[in-house]
C-alpha cells in the first residue's frame, strides 16, 4: 500500500492508486488535508493538462509546492483528476 511521508507524518496513504510516468498518485480521498494548503503555481503538461500545486505543511515546517494535481485533466489523463502527486523530499513508499 503506497504512504507519502514528509518529515516523519504520513500525508496520504491508500490501496488505491495511479501510476503515471513514474509517479503514484493518491485519490483526494486518500490525503491528509490539514497538511496541504493551496498555491498559486501552476504548470502545464502536454498530455495532462494544467497542474495545481499544495504547499505541505507539518509542524510548522512548509515544503512549497511539494504535490500536485491535475483538476481539469486532458481526457488522456481522466483517470488521475484530483489525484495527488509528490516531490521535492516527500517520499513515497509501496
Amino acid at each position: 500500500m503506497p504512504v507519502a511521508k514528509w518529515n516523519g507524518v504520513v500525508l496520504a496513504q491508500t490501496e488505491r492508486f495511479e501510476t503515471v510516468e513514474g509517479n503514484i498518485y493518491f485519490p483526494p480521498d486518500s490525503i491528509r488535508r490539514e497538511h496541504f494548503k493551496p498555491s498559486t503555481t501552476h504548470t502545464t503538461c502536454p498530455w495532462k493538462g494544467e497542474a495545481s500545486y499544495y504547499t505541505v505543511e507539518v509542524d510548522g515546517k512548509t515544503n512549497p509546492d511539494a504535490a500536485w494535481f491535475y483538476p481539469e485533466p486532458k481526457s488522456a489523463a481522466a483517470n488521475i483528476r484530483d489525484h495527488v502527486a509528490f516531490w521535492k523530499g516527500v517520499t513515497v513508499e509501496r
